[in-house]
């Protein structure tokens, strides 16, 4: 009887495809959408998983497909991903599902609070990872954010030195300038400016450990010490006034509460005459903390923020907003290349983690790939400064500049391997 409750239940979140459910030794349960869509077979261990999906799939499911006690059928995941994507809409609306967020967020209200040792903390629970994982899925200047694709075509490669082009194309590069790159990664950015730029010097900070070490020791051997320097900094302690600010896939880090201070320090930080631009993740429509299994186990203190709400604090700040892109579905392609690639490279990972981390792994570049697909995932690029004069009163210089630094960059890429140039 409870049984049937709970596929009463199931079957109302279902509005898309079918899912065939089999609970421990049971008959397989189908439960069919009103709509066309996926068709997947699943394998619950036992019960107990089954109620604990009912309450909160958004995290029981990552984690029973983590711990293998939640299989699919052919191991075919991305079709079992695209049918929970296809139906997440539908199910925030249930009251079942409603009741639970609502408690998630509440429970979760001091993770929003990312002070600087939170942050810090949160920071080294993925960036620190070892470097060896990295390397088999980014592209040799280990761009871990959005590449631009301009034709379906582009390697992933080119997809990346394009958005760094488009990155120093924006900023309005100039000799003798100075740069602070706030999240600077393992420094791809900030060497990449420099290529485009050798005359300028560029600050990067950043609370990953690991990534501190990387960039400055490739800074040593590529001879660019004097040029690109790098800090373990938070970016509310960081001192000086610089002609440009970039900040790359830094934002979503930040937090709900701390977006007013983020943009106080990009104010107080920016020349009078300088630019910034802020590249990260966004959402359509109304801003969201991460999916409560990404926050657990990938994102901790993760919040996307949505474009209203960026305006609004660069704009209580003083900023004004001289250009704004929105780029739809181009994270999915860089997801999709990720996950292709870290397929690829598989026997490469099992030397340093196992299958738990492997799966867990699978389902954060597949499940956030399918955000960005056919949810309200974006990224946007916003360019600010204090005078509305300090970039050029037409767009047309972007892509005229792009394509210049894209052919400085295109031979340099770490590997020696020139990429094939987009025309």
């Amino acid at each position: 009887m409870l049984t049937r409750i709970g596929l009463f239940i199931f079957e109302q979140f279902l509005r898309v495809g079918c899912l065939h459910m089999v609970i421990a030794n049971s008959p397989a349960h189908s439960l069919k959408g009103d709509l066309a869509g996926p068709d997947v077979t699943i394998h619950l261990q036992n019960y107990r998983l089954f109620w604990r999906i009912l309450v909160k799939p958004d995290l029981a499911i990552g984690e029973a497909y983590m711990d293998g006690s939640l299989t699919i059928a052919n191991d075919d995941l991305e079709q079992f991903m695209a049918l929970l994507m296809a139906n997440n809409s539908h199910w925030q609306k249930h009251w079942l599902a409603r009741m639970g967020l609502f408690a998630g967020t509440y429970l979760a209200f001091w993770n929003f609070f990312n002070l600087p040792g939170r942050a810090k903390r949160n920071v080294a629970h993925h960036y620190d990872l070892k470097d060896s994982l990295f390397d088999q899925f980014l592209d040799p200047r280990r761009q871990y954010s959005c590449g631009y694709f301009h034709s379906a075509s582009d390697t992933l490669a080119d997809a990346q030195i394009t958005k760094l082009a488009r990155l120093g194309a924006k900023l309005c590069l100039k000799p003798n300038q100075t740069v602070l790159d706030i999240g600077c990664g393992w420094g791809g950015l900030a060497n990449a400016l420099w290529e485009m730029q050798p005359d300028i010097s560029v600050t990067g900070i950043t609370l990953s450990e690991n990534q501190c070490a990387y960039a400055t020791q490739k800074a040593e051997q590529d001879q660019r010490q004097q040029h690109l320097t790098f800090h373990l900094c938070d970016y509310r302690h960081q001192r000086g006034s610089f002609d440009r600010i970039v900040s790359v896939g830094m934002l979503e880090h930040v937090g709900m509460r701390h977006f007013d201070s983020y943009f106080a320090s990009i104010a107080r930080l920016l020349a009078p005459n300088g630019v910034a631009l802020i590249h990260s993740i966004g959402v359509h429509h109304n801003a969201q903390r991460c999916n409560r299994w990404l926050n657990k186990y990938i994102f901790p203190g993760g919040y996307l923020p949505s474009l209203e709400q960026m305006t609004r604090a660069a704009g209580r700040q003083g900023l004004k907003i001289l250009d704004m892109e929105i780029m739809r579905g181009h994270y999915a392609e860089t997801l999709k290349q990720w996950r292709q690639a870290f397929r690829q490279n598989i026997a490469t990972v099992r030397q340093d983690y196992d299958e738990r981390f492997i799966r867990m792994w699978e389902f954060y570049l597949i499940g956030c790939e399918y955000f960005f697909r056919c949810q309200d995932g974006m990224v946007f690029q916003l360019q600010l400064a204090h005078d509305h004069n300090a970039a050029p009163l037409t767009r047309r210089y972007i892509s005229q500049t792009e394509d210049q630094y894209r052919k400085k960059l295109c031979p340099k890429i770490s590997s020696g391997k020139p990429s094939r140039l987009i025309s």
